[in-house]
C-alpha cells in the first residue's frame, strides 16, 4: 500500500487507455453527461437497439402470429446465449433481472426452522431483503457476514465468509462482484469449498456475463446474471442458472402454459410481455466478440483504474482495493458524507446538476462508498472533472 489515502502501489501507475476506434459512434450516451454509472443499468449499443426495434416492428404487424411460436424461439435465444457463456442451455432460463431470479431460487430450496442463510454486508440490499424474506416464512435465521472495506484479496474475503459458516449453515446468498464495493465474494476457491461443506449457494452474478470470462461457476448450485450491464443486451434481461440436481425442483413464479414442461420453459413464459429484449440479446454477446473480449476488458479495466487514481489525487479521496478484471472502483467518501440512506439521491442529484456526471453511491457508516465504471464510450476527463468537482463540493 502507499502513503496517500491507502492507495496501492500499482494505482499509481494508472494511465487512461487509447480508446478503442471500433467503439466510435456505438452508444447514444449524450455527449453533454459523463455516465460513470455503466454498471446500474447498462448502455445498449445502436447495432442491438436496431434489432429490438426490428423485432417490436415485427411484432406489431402481426401480434398473433408473433406469439406463436414465441417460446421456441425464445428457446432458440437462450442456446445461442448458452453457448456464449459455456453452459448446457437445458440449465439456464432468461428472467428478467437479478432480483427475479432470487425469488424463484430461494422460493425452491425447502427451509426448516433454525436454518442458517448467510449473506454478506456488501450484498445488494434487495437480494438481501429477499433472504430475509424467505427466513421469516419458513423459520430460518439470516446470518450476515461483516467483510472488511480494507480486506486486501480474494483469500481475506474467503477466510471472513468460511469463518462464518457452521453447522446450521445451508444456504449462502453471496455475490460474485459486489455492488457497492466492486470486489469479487464468491470466486471459485471459496464456491468449492463451501460444496464441500454441503453448504447450497446462491450466487448473484450481476455484474459478471460480458465482463469475467466464464462466470458460471459449476459448483454454484443457482448463480443468476444480468445481461444489460456488461454484455450489451436490452434491458431487461438476465439469467438464471442452476446445477443438474436442482433442475426438477425449481418453483416458477407464477404458472403458464408452459408450465408442464418445467424447467427453463416454466420461468420464462409469462403470457403478454415484452420478449424482445431477450430475442435480441444474443446480439449484444455477437458484438462483444466483434470488439474483442480481450479489448474490452483492458481498455474499461485500465480506465477504471485511472479514475479511481484521479478520485484519489485530486479529491482526496481513500481508493479500496480492487478486483482484476473488474471494470469498476470504489472510493471511500469522508466521514459524515452518504453514511445514512437519506444521504445518498441528495448526493448524487447534486453531483449531476453541478458537474453533469451520474455516479453510484451507498451508504456506509464512517463515510459512503462512491462506485465508478468505465465502458467504451467514457474518457478520463470524464473521471478528472468528477474529482475536480468533488473536490470542491466536500469542502462544503
Amino acid at each position: 500500500m502507499n502513503r496517500m489515502n491507502g492507495m496501492p502501489e500499482d494505482l499509481w501507475t494508472a494511465e487512461p487507455p487509447t480508446p478503442l476506434a471500433a467503439a466510435d459512434g456505438l452508444f447514444a450516451v449524450s455527449p453533454d453527461a459523463a455516465h460513470l454509472n455503466h454498471g446500474s443499468y447498462g448502455a445498449v449499443p445502436h447495432p442491438v437497439r436496431r434489432v429490438q426495434e426490428e423485432l417490436r416492428t415485427a411484432h406489431e404487424l402481426d401480434p398473433d402470429g408473433f406469439f406463436a411460436d414465441l417460446p421456441a424461439r425464445v428457446g432458440a435465444a437462450r442456446t445461442r446465449i448458452a453457448a456464449e457463456l459455456a453452459v448446457d442451455p437445458d440449465r439456464l432460463a432468461l428472467v428478467a433481472n437479478v432480483t427475479e431470479a432470487v425469488a424463484i431460487a430461494l422460493d425452491s430450496i425447502v427451509f426448516s426452522p433454525g436454518d442458517r442463510i448467510l449473506v454478506t454486508d456488501h450484498g445488494y440490499g434487495v437480494v438481501n431483503r429477499a433472504a430475509e424474506r424467505r427466513a421469516a416464512e419458513t423459520g430460518a435465521e439470516v446470518v450476515t457476514v461483516e467483510l472488511p472495506l480494507d480486506a486486501p484479496d480474494e483469500r481475506a474475503v474467503r477466510e471472513a465468509v468460511l469463518a462464518a459458516v457452521d453447522d446450521r449453515t445451508t444456504v449462502a446468498v453471496l455475490d460474485q462482484i459486489t455492488s457497492p464495493t466492486a470486489r469479487l465474494v464468491a470466486g471459485p476457491a471459496l464456491l468449492a469449498e463451501l460444496r464441500a461443506r454441503g453448504v447450497t449457494t446462491v450466487v448473484d452474478g450481476a455484474h459478471a456475463p460480458g465482463m469475467l470470462p466464464d462466470p458460471i461457476d459449476p459448483n454454484a448450485d443457482f448463480w443468476f446474471g444480468n445481461l444489460h450491464k456488461w454484455a450489451f443486451a436490452p434491458r431487461a434481461t438476465g439469467l438464471l442458472a442452476v446445477r443438474p440436481e436442482w433442475v426438477g425442483r425449481v418453483r416458477p413464479l407464477t404458472f403458464s402454459w408452459e408450465h408442464d414442461r418445467g424447467f427453463p420453459w416454466h420461468v420464462e413464459w409469462r403470457g403478454t410481455c415484452d420478449y424482445t429484449a431477450w430475442l435480441a440479446a444474443p446480439t449484444g454477446f455477437e458484438l462483444l466478440r466483434e470488439l474483442g473480449p480481450a479489448a474490452v476488458a483492458a481498455h474499461n479495466g485500465a480506465l477504471a483504474a485511472y479514475g479511481q487514481r484521479a478520485l484519489v489525487e485530486r479529491a482526496g479521496l481513500r481508493a479500496l482495493p480492487a478486483t482484476p478484471g473488474v471494470s469498476m472502483r470504489t472510493v471511500r467518501l469522508p466521514v459524515g458524507w452518504a453514511e445514512a440512506e437519506e444521504d445518498v439521491r441528495p448526493l448524487m442529484g447534486e453531483v449531476w446538476r453541478r458537474l453533469g456526471t451520474r455516479i453510484a453511491v451507498r451508504p456506509w457508516e464512517g463515510g459512503g462508498l462512491l462506485r465508478i465504471s468505465a465502458q467504451l464510450y467514457n474518457r478520463a476527463a470524464e473521471y478528472e472533472r468528477l474529482a475536480d468537482g468533488l473536490a470542491e463540493l466536500l469542502k462544503e
